[in-house]
């Protein structure tokens, strides 16, 4: 028999077995004060670690094709952008069902479990580039890497349960970018290490991060804890799918950081590809990632201040012109206009990021106040409602956001391969898609309705 701890309620109590916490309450300053803070801080450290390798795994490939022809291994341009689209593929595929696995086993067990499911691509790239194995095992292993992919979905999904809604956009942001940091690292330190012989050694792009993989998972089983409040209903998750909301927002984080990591797995290739005298350059490829993990939570923090909605606007529209700031370097073939461009555009994905995430807990705990003011209505089921509602868009805007990158990688690939060889093509389609995305913010977060009243004004703090 399970024995609940007798505590205070301004204190956690846990259900001993298993590290399960029963009595949950971040919204009770007296409550997250007296030991509420403690334990949702840890959590998210954690939390961090965990997705961080995910990310390390996940765009592993990006920097492994670009080094391929170094030991003597050759594909096309075509079968390069399936590697580099295999990942992006599996991991959104994977997103929706990581998040249903918190509710199930808890966020401690999948912490645990999905860190080390990682090894599964490691392993399988170490035999890969040491076995000079067939391309359809590449394929294989670009695939397997997506698992890195779906860790982002249960990360923010498990960390949204363990803070106020007040602090929700700095822990969230926090968490995202510690996730996001991993593409950089990968592409700063796996060229590095691969080169620390003689040659190029890609078998130390998967041992290198074996060890942390194991040191992670036992992090997670031996100091996360489970919330019980954590399962959500399936009344919830239905309510959720047939919101309009859910699927506005979904298609905006398709914008934001299914462009990030969109060009995150393909910088690196299109500097090797479309520019041949700055081979070298492509070492620099991670400061695009890393300047667009850094600015996320910038992100979150101004949409707190100033509106996600507002913040979002701007941030496509910035965009949008780095997007004709890339296509003026390939056209004059200027690869300095061509890396800025292409740095700005990091910089605002990361910021989207933040606000977009950020805008989904504001939209649903509004819906939740409407809610719980309607007559008959307990007002605490109605919140509570809402909050597993908005647990449950955050993973289904990030898998749908991942497609995205899938997207982006597509266009790259048929542009690439079309008749004039080009990025242009592309670029003019995700132009056209940034254009959609302004009008589809405005439209539902900013415009007002016959200059009398915001229609709906949900996207903004303090509402």
């Amino acid at each position: 028999m399970t024995v609940v701890a007798e505590q205070p309620t301004d204190r956690p109590s846990k259900v001993r077995k298993g590290r399960w916490i029963d009595h949950w309450e971040p919204e009770r300053p007296e409550f997250w004060a007296g030991g509420g803070r403690r334990i949702a801080w840890r959590n998210l450290g954690f939390s961090v670690l965990a997705e961080h390798l995910g990310f390390n795994v996940w765009i592993l490939m990006s920097i492994v094709v670009v080094s391929l022809g170094d030991v003597g291994i050759s594909f096309g341009v075509g079968q390069t952008f399936w590697l580099l689209i295999l990942p992006n593929l599996v991991g959104a595929a994977l997103r929706v069902p990581y998040t249903f696995a918190i509710p199930r086993f808890g966020g401690r067990a999948w912490t645990t479990t999905s860190a080390s499911l990682l090894l599964i691509p490691c392993a399988m790239l170490l035999i890969a580039v040491t076995t000079q194995a067939p391309y359809w095992f590449f394929l294989l292993t670009a695939a397997a890497m997506g698992f890195g992919g779906g860790n982002f979905s249960s990360s923010m999904a498990n960390i949204s349960f363990f803070f106020p809604e007040g602090k929700k956009g700095l822990a969230l942001g926090l968490n995202a970018a510690g996730g996001n940091l991993g593409v950089a690292v990968t592409q700063l330190f796996v060229p590095i290490v691969i080169s620390t012989s003689t040659g190029v050694n890609l078998a130390y792009a998967a041992l290198m991060w074996m060890p942390v993989i194991v040191l992670s998972a036992a992090c997670s089983w031996l100091f996360m804890d489970s919330l019980t409040q954590a399962k959500p209903d399936g009344t919830s998750y239905r309510l959720a799918m047939r919101n309009k909301h859910t699927w506005v927002m979904s298609l905006l984080y398709i914008g934001t950081f299914g462009s990030f990591i969109g060009f995150s797995f393909a910088f690196p290739s299109l500097i090797k590809i479309s520019f041949v005298g700055f081979q070298s350059f492509v070492g620099l490829a991670f400061l695009g990632a890393l300047i667009g993990s850094v600015s996320r939570p910038f992100g979150g923090w101004l949409a707190d201040r100033v509106g996600g909605a507002r913040i979002t606007l701007l941030n496509f529209l910035g965009m949008a012109a780095g997007t004709v700031g890339v296509l003026v370097s390939v056209a004059r073939h200027d690869f300095a206009l061509f890396f800025g461009s292409f740095v700005l555009l990091f910089v605002l994905t990361g910021i989207g990021n933040g606000s977009t995430y950020r805008m989904i807990p504001m939209i649903f705990a509004a819906e939740g106040r409407r809610m719980a003011a309607e007559p008959g209505a307990d007002a605490e089921t109605a919140m509570a409602s809402a909050k597993r509602q908005a647990a449950a868009v955050v993973g289904v805007a990030g898998a749908v956001g991942a497609f995205g990158g899938v997207l982006v990688n597509l266009v790259f690939k048929f542009s690439l391969e079309g008749t004039d060889r080009s990025l242009t093509s592309a670029l003019v389609a995700i132009l056209a898609f940034y254009a959609v995305c302004v009008v589809t913010t405005w439209w539902f977060y900013l415009r007002r309705s016959f200059a009398v009243k915001r229609a709906p004004s949900l996207a903004h703090a303090g509402v």
